[in-house]
C-alpha cells in the first residue's frame, strides 16, 4: 500500500503550473506568509489548491 503525502514542494508546483522551480518556491513562500506559517512549517496540497484555485484531485493526480 502506498502512502499519500499531504505537503507540496516547489518541484510539484513546477509540474502543475508549467513554470520554473523558482516560481514554485515563490508561490510556497507567499502561501506561508498569507497563512502566517513559520519557515519550518510545510504547505499542504489543500492549502496550495485553495490559494491557486485549483481542483485538489487534479493536482494530486498530476504529481503522483
Amino acid at each position: 500500500m502506498r502512502m499519500s503525502r499531504i505537503c507540496i514542494y516547489p518541484k510539484d508546483v513546477q509540474v502543475v503550473t508549467g513554470k520554473s522551480e523558482r516560481y514554485g518556491r515563490t508561490i510556497i513562500k507567499t502561501i506561508k506568509e498569507q497563512l502566517n506559517k513559520e519557515t519550518h512549517q510545510l504547505v499542504t496540497i489543500d492549502e496550495f489548491c485553495d490559494f491557486m484555485g485549483f481542483n485538489v484531485e487534479e493536482v494530486k493526480s498530476s504529481i503522483w
